[in-house]
């Protein structure tokens, strides 16, 4: 990690700005390249003094760097391997903040250079707003960060990789992409897609009567819905069996209170009940929740 001179974000977002900030803050003697193709979030950027240099250029932005993580929805990840490929110097690690990893090291091992080294990251963290405004130099402070690793994956480079997310406040563990993929539709993808379905079946005007309850349970429709269908769309086979999975519960439930069956009904709840309260003495436990 001390000879870590550069690091790149392509994508100055909420994640990626916090991303910058972050290294900011906690690597004094690394030079922070931002980059967004976007004139006003780089002048906002600019503004926010997010990064050490703020570049138009993606070839500009990455020559020369240690580390390029790539902050922008996970379908554009393609295409920038393949724009950045020809910039990236021998020995550069390459890295995301996307919350779908499967397709991703496929895109890496077909479109970045054999002398560049591609590792997967997916730090749990954000919000509903988007922006290099929101951007929080504290985003990452105890959030989990998942590193995802293949058999062709270098092992040094995972391990600066693993270092780097721990520096800026992360918790780290260690899977495959495929056992992240199928994960994360169950405990991310699929309820939003559960969020926004709730949200969709209720009328309008009924809505307005919504208490905290309602605006609790359905507060991650309100995430941006070109993000969404960007995860959803490259994790189809989870995210549909995970959806199957949701129908085949509600349906259970369905089906006892059709039957006015107050005991099933308490043993389903109960069930739920319970599952959530360990869930949360593990997040206290590992101080992800204050």
């Amino acid at each position: 990690m001390k000879d870590l001179r550069q690091i790149t974000v392509v994508g100055l977002g909420l994640l990626g700005g916090s991303v910058s900030l972050a290294i900011r803050r906690s690597f004094a003697h690394v030079q922070v390249v931002g980059f967004s193709h976007r004139e006003t979030t780089r002048d906002k950027a600019r503004e926010l003094s997010v990064a050490g240099e703020i570049a138009g250029d993606l070839h500009a932005a990455v020559a020369g760097s240690d580390i390029v993580i790539l902050a922008t929805p996970v379908r554009t990840f393609e295409q920038q391997f393949r724009d950045m490929a020809p910039a990236l110097k021998d020995g550069a690690i390459v890295t995301d903040v996307g919350s779908t990893k499967t397709l991703v090291h496929k895109w890496a091992a077909a479109r970045l250079p054999g002398t560049a080294h591609y590792v997967g990251s997916h730090p749990i963290a954000g919000s509903e707003q988007r922006g290099v405004e929101f951007s929080r130099d504290d985003l990452f402070d105890q959030a989990t960060c998942i590193i995802t690793k293949t058999p062709r994956t270098n092992d040094q480079a995972a391990g600066v990789v693993e270092q780097f997310w721990q520096r800026i406040g992360c918790l780290t563990q260690t899977m495959t992409p495929q056992r992240h993929d199928r994960i994360f539709a169950a405990v991310s993808h699929v309820p939003h897609l559960v969020a926004a379905a709730l949200v969709n079946a209720t009328d309008p005007a009924d809505l307005k009567q919504a208490g905290k309850g309602f605006i609790d349970t359905s507060r991650v429709a309100s995430g941006p819905a070109n993000i969404w269908t960007d995860i959803v769309t490259t994790n189809t086979r989870n995210v549909v069996a995970g959806i199957d999975r949701v129908i085949e519960s509600l349906n259970t439930i369905k089906k006892a209170v059709g039957n006015d069956d107050d005991r099933e009904i308490m043993a389903l709840l109960e069930r739920a009940r319970s599952r959530r309260a360990e869930l949360i003495e593990y997040k206290l436990s590992r101080k992800e929740l204050d």
